[in-house]
């Protein structure tokens, strides 16, 4: 996440830092505060940014680091006529009120010049130390220790305001709000943008790009989902209110503006005018037995059940293999994305068996970012960012990567195939184990 913010303000990790995997403190070079604080302003997983004035791996290394901090930057924040007040946090560690003194104390050496203010300071300064993630083995001394100047929160407090818990509209799979930020943060959704979401459900992940000011749509193979029909998903309610629908999901959160339309719609063939329409298409496609993966089909094929509306429209549904699932995603994001957007899903994986070369690929896309979310001990997701960077071409119609090479797809006889058609089969066992 933070990652692809930086790179949407024009940030990047410092050269001098090695990013530590297992520290929950990184140093970042970003051209400005006010870029710093726009950083701040889409962030759910940073608590929050100081000016970092010195940093060290002991005590002496923090002080002569700050002792050669340029004093015109501090003394704006020096002042006489100003105040402040210094915090302590400890990662991993708790300390004395006394052991917390003494450590403000020693920096007395720093040109300190306004009045302390416990309630209401102008600056507030940070000491941060890191004791390491095992809390079992915590070391007397740091690992490493900062200084720095606050600057700005993340935004942690939207993971409550948006809790799925107070949400009007919701369905047997809406997505976290935390995560739903998370994934329009990868996508770099900003204002203006047209986001689109090809599974959108009870469009859960609409809501957090339009959050961003950016114009949301969505279709869905479900009827009854998208006009807020049938059976409801909320604990002690049977049926769907007059007005359980995405509108008013976007409605109770102030953001109804943003909202251009939720369709019914088959994702196996889609319906839109050629061209690149979409700035972010951001989804999770549906798995397992809470959500079926179907499409629609015709007498011919296999018929798996007749699905009808309240309004007898009736259509006849198919099997929609995870795979082609997956490669039909990859196909319609090159087709339609505009040039440096994002498609931002979630993989299911079966963790024993998973490769890097399982993640489907495309010619016209690259892969930004492959997070993991631990599901069981045996199954998980990952979270694939991928970016537009060629023109869609008619000869990238039918493509997908193995063995390095892009060659022709030819649908169940991929060796994704398998993987997937096993993935679903021990989701769906997991899923009605956990039921039981």
């Amino acid at each position: 996440e933070i990652t692809s913010l930086l790179s949407l303000y024009d940030g990047q990790f410092s050269g001098e830092q090695e990013i530590r995997v297992n520290s929950p403190f990184w140093i970042l070079n970003i051209p400005s505060e006010e870029m710093a604080r726009g950083l701040m302003k889409r962030t759910v997983c940073a608590k929050s940014i100081f000016e970092l004035w010195g940093h060290g791996r002991s005590a002496g290394e923090l002080y002569a680091s700050l002792k050669n901090y340029p004093m015109d930057k501090m003394l704006p924040y020096l002042q006489s006529d100003s105040t402040y007040k210094v915090h302590i946090h400890t990662f991993n560690k708790t300390l004395t009120q006394a052991q917390k003194i003494k450590k403000i104390d020693a920096l007395e050496f720093l040109p300190f010049k306004g009045k302390v203010s416990l309630k209401n300071p102008e600056h507030i300064f940070w000491i941060l130390e890191d004791y390491g993630m095992d809390p079992n083995n915590v070391p007397e001394e740091p690992f490493h220790l900062y200084f720095g100047r606050w600057i700005a929160d993340g935004q942690r407090e939207l993971i409550e305001s948006y809790s799925v818990k107070k949400r009007h509209f919701i369905g047997n799979t809406s997505m976290d709000a935390c995560l739903s930020f998370i994934m329009a943060n990868h996508g770099r959704v900003k204002p203006n943008d047209v986001v689109y979401d090809p599974f959108v459900g009870t469009g859960g992940l609409l809501i957090s790009s339009a959050h961003f000011g950016a114009y949301v749509c969505g279709t869905d193979i479900d009827y009854n989902t998208i006009h807020g029909l049938g059976k409801a998903s909320r604990k002690n309610q049977k049926w769907r209110g007059p007005d359980e629908n995405i509108r008013a999901n976007l409605r109770q959160y102030g953001l109804e503006k943003y909202y251009l339309d939720a369709l019914v719609s088959d994702s196996s063939r889609p319906i839109w005018r050629k061209g690149m329409l979409f700035d972010a298409i951001i989804t999770d496609p549906p798995y397992g037995i809470r959500e079926a993966t179907r499409r629609t089909g015709s007498q011919k094929e296999t018929v798996k059940s007749a699905e009808r509306s309240t309004e007898n429209h009736i259509f006849v549904s198919s099997s929609y293999h995870l795979s082609d699932i997956f490669f039909d995603l990859l196909k319609f994001a090159a087709e339609y994305l505009v040039m440096g957007g994002r498609l931002v899903y979630w993989l299911p994986i079966y963790r024993p068996e998973y490769t890097e070369e399982i993640i489907p690929r495309h010619p016209c896309l690259k892969l930004i970012s492959n997070c993991e979310q631990m599901l069981s001990s045996h199954t998980s997701r990952r979270l694939i960012t991928m970016e537009k960077v060629k023109e869609f071409k008619d000869q990238d119609q039918n493509s997908y990567l193995l063995d390095g090479q892009y060659m022709p797809y030819r649908g169940h006889n991929s060796f994704r195939e398998k993987y997937f058609s096993g993935v679903t089969k021990r989701i769906a066992k997991e899923e009605k184990d956990n039921q039981k």
